[in-house]
């Protein structure tokens, strides 16, 4: 049973079966929404949405991934399995009942894993999948038009070179699409992202590679009940729209698709507007 640290009014720690803590926030009362964020982030990159929906009435719940912002930067552990394992022990310590679970890239992996495995028994209400990873990144016999594994072992090769300056680099260029031309390039939203990154353990972050470009999440997908929007940019420069969205689409029971025109991968910042108006109209629907 997960046991818990109070850090204060509104944020803690629980310590998970394997000994590793884990950092959430929890604000508001009513309908608990749950954001699951991406690599190599925290929770913070949710303030946005946090703050949004926490006026709207609800009840907002982040945490920091194992490895990742202020959790335990666990050696042990740094796969989907265990990822969705920690939810479920924060979710069943937090006594979370129809909530709804928002994951961006990898923690729209985080969160197909989950809701497949431990959203039964009234857990789980709907699920949303913002730029997220499913079914799967890397390009294998039974996924043809996926990325190469030359591509996730340049991400590895970068981190383990020079993690800050990899860290500066991905935000900068094509996370949330400031290499476009014409793109209005916020320098805080990098610099927010680098100290995000930063904040974790560099080989937690580099095994998470791993997790979120080989993870098959295609029966994870097919046993999702509940409704699931997903919500991509067709300019997704991280996780190609081609191979995620569109596929995953086809997969769900109660699948929602909304494709955002010369939206990034990191829409939810950069358009928040435009995505948590959506989201409020899913959560209402």
């Amino acid at each position: 049973m997960a046991s818990q640290t109070k850090s204060g009014s509104g944020s803690g720690t629980i310590t998970t079966k394997d000994g590793t803590q884990i950092f959430y926030k929890d604000w508001g009362t009513g309908q608990p929404i749950v954001f699951h964020h991406g690599w190599p982030l925290s929770s913070d990159d949710w303030d946005a949405q946090m703050l949004f929906f926490l006026a709207q009435g609800y009840r907002v719940i982040a945490h920091d991934r194992r490895g990742h912002g202020r959790s335990t930067q666990t050696d042990i552990g740094n796969e989907m399995d265990t990822y969705a394992a920690d939810v479920a022990e924060l979710a069943a310590h937090l006594d979370l009942k129809n909530a709804i679970h928002v994951g961006h890239s990898t923690g729209g992996g985080e969160v197909a894993r989950y809701v497949a495995k431990y959203g039964s028994g009234g857990r789980v209400a709907k699920a949303v999948l913002i730029g997220a990873v499913p079914p799967i990144m890397l390009k294998t016999a039974a996924n043809p038009g996926g990325l190469p594994i030359e591509v996730f072992d340049g991400f590895r090769a970068a981190q383990a070179a020079n993690r800050a300056q990899f860290f500066r680099d991905v935000p900068a260029g094509p996370f949330y699409g400031f290499n476009r031309p014409g793109a209005e390039v916020s320098q805080g939203v990098i610099d927010n992202w680098w100290r995000q990154g930063m904040m974790g353990g560099t080989k937690a972050h580099y095994d998470c590679i791993k997790a979120f470009s080989e993870t098959d999440f295609t029966e994870d997908l097919k046993a999702i009940d509940v409704p699931v929007l997903v919500m991509h940019g067709d300019d997704d420069q991280i996780v190609p729209i081609a191979d995620s969205a569109l596929l995953s689409i086809k997969l769900l029971k109660k699948g929602e698709l909304k494709v955002y025109k010369g939206f990034p991968h990191g829409m939810a910042t950069t358009h928040a507007d435009v995505i948590n108006a959506d989201l409020l109209a899913f959560f209402k629907a």
